[in-house]
């Protein structure tokens, strides 16, 4: 077993993520030879280093050099972390990736789709929840966004781009749902919901230099209605 295959081996025993010193000091325990010998080469060098020190510098510099061709690397924080995937792990990721990528296009296609086959009334009505949406994030600086309760792109049972489909969530709410169905909210929760989102907002409105207007709130929620 070359040392690249012993530092895998010592890679798959972490179950999540880890970081690059972890990942030395699991080598040096499931191969001590490896060990023994970086500290010999440590003990030569002219600055003051470790055995360890010089497992993590090899791997650090492998990961860089892309010579870890079964190692996923996060670099989205420091220090970095690193974990094992399979080839097969691998292939299904980039077969995510690449669903996950085309996902946007064929949810626009739907959407126009479907808006070709509305009604004025129905297109007015989709238009003027987009609206209203909108002005509650300009006005009360919240990220509403519209959403489909029947999601367009469920794998079982796919939803229509259609008024009586439409709902208000925060971005949080709405990015947990995902590709889920809920139930859609009645005019009367989905006044209930918008409300405690806002109320929240009230707490911190003076730190973000928002100023809550309940005229504004009363308008948009009265034209919510009317369209909902």
């Amino acid at each position: 077993m070359t040392k690249s295959q012993k530092y895998l081996e010592a890679l798959k025993s972490f179950d999540d993520w880890t970081v690059v010193s972890e990942w030395a000091i699991k080598v040096g325990e499931i191969y001590p030879d490896l060990l023994e010998t970086a500290n010999r080469q440590a003990s030569n060098q002219a600055n003051a280093t470790t055995g360890l020190r010089e497992l993590a510098a090899r791997i650090s510099s492998n990961l860089s050099s892309g010579g870890f061709l079964d190692v996923e690397v996060d670099d989205s924080e420091r220090p970095r972390k690193v974990r094992y995937i399979s080839v097969i792990d691998k292939q299904a990721r980039i077969e995510d990736e690449l669903e996950a990528d085309i996902e946007p296009l064929t949810r626009a296609e739907r959407i126009r789709s479907d808006f070709e086959n509305l009604t004025e009334v129905e297109r007015y009505r989709i238009e003027e929840i987009e609206t209203i949406s909108r002005q509650l994030n300009k006005f009360f600086s919240v990220d509403f966004e519209v959403d489909h309760a029947t999601a367009l792109l469920n794998p079982t049972e796919s939803g229509k781009h259609h008024p009586k489909n439409l709902q208000l969530l925060i971005k949080a709410h709405n990015g947990k749902k995902n590709k889920k169905n809920w139930k859609r909210f009645t005019i009367d929760e989905q006044i209930e919901y918008i409300n405690h989102v806002l109320a929240l907002q009230t707490l911190i409105a003076s730190r973000l230099g928002v100023s809550l207007v309940n005229d504004v709130l009363e308008s948009l929620l009265e034209r919510l209605g009317k369209v909902y």
